[in-house]
């Protein structure tokens, strides 16, 4: 029996990752709490998506109601699947900038402290596993922003010149800059990933993505960009734009582009890899082009405003080079661009979401 571990398997990605590797054979092993909830109020509650996962994968998927939090509890059911466990996909996590600041020990100890209950379990009873974590591009903090950018009338763009012209490398430095605590929390955890790998020679790899994105998200206004403005368009919901114009611009990647590279990765793993990884020249959009194509999408107009004040740590341009992990894995391809994100987001939720 072989055995696939995904936390936060009712979120987006951790959803992607279980369908995948149950359809691959595997036997899945979900961890959700339904935090998300608890973080962002019921309508970004992941509960749904455990229910659809059970009825589709049957056997194939085994749910556990367990907080990443509760050391004693991932030990104990590590322990328990031991050498069966061949892979483990961290995808859970308190996802928010924003939210991080007003409950700072719960951000700090579900980003890191679950992960390195995940990384020890591992080490201690499924060392031969492989190990993939949903890093951020936030562990950059705010430093892209000190890149040369040009504003254009609808976006802001990097001067071409630029060694980063087409996307932003992992060689981009950590330090000196604004996180936010989110930033520091994700950051801990993606740097103890790397540390597992090194100093235990455990295959591990951090994919620090920026917009992460797909029809199975849980929207809320705190987190899930994309989705959240084509559910604002289709159930006229009042949207705000904070700062930069709505100029800034996010590289957006379908979660099933994403676990297709786990895949990838999974099959031929390395130790301590970390990739940017996201939608990079070919899947990009500013806040304002986001909405006019959500608002062409639905056939219908967004009730939104904006407001001067930006997000804290809020980057101006991420567009992320997947040229190290392409090096690497060059089958690899991208198969979703944003306007094929939005109509698949809206054809897939529009029952449920209207509703």
């Amino acid at each position: 029996m072989s055995v696939v571990v995904v936390t936060g398997s009712g979120g987006l990605i951790g959803g992607e990752a279980t369908r995948h590797f149950a359809r691959m054979g595997h036997e899945v092993i979900g961890i959700d709490n339904d935090l998300r909830a608890e973080f962002f109020g019921r309508e970004a509650s992941t509960a749904w998506r455990v229910e659809l996962l059970r009825r589709e994968l049957g056997r194939a998927y085994r749910h556990h109601d367990l907080d990443i939090r509760d050391r004693n509890g991932v030990l104990d059911l590590f322990r328990r699947l031991g050498e069966d466990i061949v892979l483990v996909i961290h995808a859970a996590a308190q996802p928010s900038h924003d939210w991080a600041a007003t409950d700072p020990f719960t951000d700090f100890d579900v980003n890191a402290v679950g992960t390195l209950n995940l990384l020890e379990a591992t080490r201690r009873h499924s060392a031969a596993a492989v190990v993939i974590f949903c890093s951020t591009n936030k562990v950059y903090g705010d430093r892209p922003n000190r890149l040369p950018l040009l504003e254009m009338g609808r976006r802001f763009e990097i001067d071409p010149t630029h060694p980063y012209a087409g996307g932003i490398r992992e060689d981009m430095p950590v330090d000196d800059c604004l996180h936010s605590l989110f930033g520091v929390s994700k950051l801990a955890a993606d740097v103890m990933v790397q540390e597992y790998g090194r100093y235990f020679d455990i295959r591990t790899a951090c994919f620090r993505g920026g917009t992460l994105t797909g029809p199975g998200h849980s929207a809320t206004e705190l987190h899930g960009f994309l989705a959240y403005v084509m559910r604002c368009v289709m159930v006229g919901r009042h949207y705000t734009v904070y700062g930069y114009g709505g100029k800034q611009v996010r590289d957006a990647i379908h979660s099933s582009d994403l676990i297709n590279a786990f895949q990838l990765f999974f099959e031929k793993p390395r130790v301590a890899e970390v990739y940017n990884i996201g939608g990079g020249r070919f899947s990009n959009c500013s806040v304002l082009e986001a909405i006019e194509l959500a608002e062409a999408t639905a056939g219908r107009r967004l009730d939104w405003s904006y407001t001067d004040r930006n997000r804290t740590g809020d980057h101006i341009w991420w567009i992320g080079d997947n040229g190290r992990f392409q090096e690497h894995f060059p089958e690899w391809r991208l198969q979703y661009d944003v306007p094929m994100i939005l109509q698949e987001i809206r054809d897939a939720n529009r029952e449920r979401w209207v509703s």
